[in-house]
């Protein structure tokens, strides 16, 4: 990006930084002339550890903007061995864009643009909605033919352009990095299954590494026939330093935040954050809640489709509150005045809403199809995970938390200590030891020499 916030081409290795991106930290990229090529300034010996100098060029591919991604990034683009580039397909997050699951239109209150080196790649996409024909950005295929990349990382495998750069990829012989959020309860025996299945199959094959998110994504990528050995576990994290302070900033209001909403200030909060829409079950809290009687709150916040059906089988029901989408700088006031998180989804890639929640230190009750709960949620310790769908599962599993107000601050204090070692430190030393990996096998000595 030019000095006037136009895009140029990245060819031939040379990257160009936006002043916009680089927050005083212009020491830590490369910008070449065209021609220069990038080259890691160490070599790499079959049995040896990589030399502590070397810095690996890195494209990462991602749909659009994520504002749970960009502090990886910016993390990743700080680190002396690692030289980012960020291809993004399309503006969303960045710019204002239509969610459909919220059924609104938004744009993060948090800055997603800087500290990081990316490029928006041209979206030919007629239907930019779409799950696969949403991303078609053909730029991509000279990005990384010319870009002399150490190792391109993908994010997913859905839509064209994810597969126009893993066939890239394959086709430079750059080494190529899969993460994604699939785990094995989202693989049924669908034709969807099947299909999934012969595609992932040989591309996983000729894959370099996989970026695990957590166990079920690990538990994936072994049932499809990928070794442990090429398993790298890069956890999927929150921007816990902002939660963190943004929970010690508000611990001494939470009554002021009980009364600012409305809520009874002696009655403990129940409080659901997401879409509003039946993958989330959000009626299953509704109905625990009814069963458990007027012992506490509830709170929903968010927006989607249900939310005008969810308010009209509340009003027989007392103390249920909807506070509506909320932007990521307004979320934490109310997590800080909630004593229980639930999330009682039929099915949840992963549902990083609990990690915003561990980092208030809340208890986690969610349901068996939440990804996130094989790692982060310790029965009966931080939390609870029951059989998606039973209601009076859900409402024993509340009843627990509500009832023992010793328990539930130790509860809270197991989640606030597990999820501090769930964090983008931990990610940055993932993808580390993968590149490393990948330089120390012999097949990489032409490309890392």
């Amino acid at each position: 990006m030019d000095p006037q916030g136009s895009f140029l081409p990245v060819s031939d290795a040379a990257y160009y930084v936006s002043p916009i991106t680089t927050q005083g930290r212009m020491s830590l990229f490369h910008s070449c002339s065209h021609g220069q090529q990038m080259v890691a300034t160490a070599s790499f010996v079959a049995g040896a550890s990589p030399n502590v100098s070397a810095r690996f060029r890195l494209a990462v591919l991602v749909s659009h903007f994520v504002q749970y991604h960009v502090p990886l990034f910016r993390a990743l683009a700080a680190h002396p061995q690692i030289d980012l580039t960020v291809f993004v397909c399309r503006e969303w997050g960045a710019a204002t864009y239509v969610d459909p699951g919220f059924g609104l239109s938004l744009r993060w209150d948090r800055s997603l643009t800087d500290g990081y080196r990316w490029e928006l790649l041209p979206n030919w996409s007629p239907r930019p909605h779409s799950p696969v024909w949403g991303a078609v950005n053909p730029k991509i295929i000279s990005r990384i033919w010319r870009g002399h990349f150490h190792a391109v990382w993908v994010h997913g495998w859905t839509h064209i352009t994810t597969w126009l750069a893993i066939v890239s990829a394959l086709a430079t012989d750059t080494p190529l990095l899969l993460r994604g959020e699939a785990h094995l309860l989202s693989h049924s025996q669908r034709l969807s299954a099947w299909l999934k299945r012969l595609l992932l199959v040989p591309v996983f094959r000729r894959t370099a590494g996989f970026l695990s998110i957590g166990r079920r994504s690990s538990e994936f990528y072994q049932h499809f026939g990928v070794s442990k050995e090429r398993i790298f576990l890069t956890p999927y994290a929150v921007d816990n330093e902002f939660f963190n302070d943004e929970a010690r900033r508000y611990a001494p209001c939470r009554q002021q935040l009980k009364a600012d909403l409305g809520l009874d200030p002696a009655l403990p909060v129940i409080l659901f954050s997401g879409k509003l829409i039946a993958r989330k079950r959000p009626f299953d809290l509704l109905a625990a809640f009814e069963i458990l009687g007027p012992v506490a709150s509830v709170v929903f916040l968010g927006d989607g489709e249900l939310r005008a059906s969810l308010e009209s089988a509340s009003r027989r029901i007392k103390n249920v509150h909807f506070a509506g989408f909320k932007n990521q700088t307004e979320l934490p006031r109310y997590f800080a005045l909630a004593d229980v998180f639930v999330l009682p989804s039929a099915f949840e890639p992963w549902g990083l809403v609990v990690n915003e929640a561990m980092c208030f230190g809340l208890p986690v009750i969610a349901s068996d199809g939440v990804g996130a709960g094989a790692d982060l949620i310790e029965h009966g310790v931080n939390g609870f995970v029951y059989q998606a769908g039973h209601v009076d599962l859900l409402a024993q599993c509340l009843r627990q938390v509500l009832s023992d107000p010793v328990r539930r601050a130790q509860m809270g204090q197991a989640s606030r200590k597990k999820i501090e070692s769930w964090s983008y430190s931990q990610d940055v030393e993932g993808v580390l030891r993968c590149l490393q990996s990948i330089a120390l096998q012999p097949t990489a000595n032409r490309r890392f020499a």
